[in-house]
């Protein structure tokens, strides 16, 4: 099971932290142990550390509008989005 950073920038901070939309979207997915993080330097800068169980299906995912709408949501803002995978 490999273990997954995906960063990105958001609009607000106190609110991508408080939402619950992560465990909501990534949890169906097999995804576990998800863990967040904030840029001390730059608090619109956050990340996420979590286990997948099937990288296919959660890349699968990225691409509906469900995780479009949760990610719009969270106040993520796509196109700063960068995903690392376990080597």
């Amino acid at each position: 099971m490999p273990t997954v950073i995906a960063h990105h920038d958001v609009k607000d901070t106190k609110h991508w932290l408080a939402s619950p939309k992560r465990e909501e979207v990534f949890g169906p997915l097999g995804v576990t142990n998800i863990r967040t993080f904030v840029d001390p330097e730059n608090s619109t800068r956050v990340a996420v550390l979590m286990d997948v169980a099937d990288m296919d299906v959660v890349m699968g995912a990225m691409q509906n509008e469900a995780m479009a709408e949760a990610m719009a949501s969270d106040g993520v803002l796509p196109e700063t989005l960068v995903i690392l995978v376990e080597a």
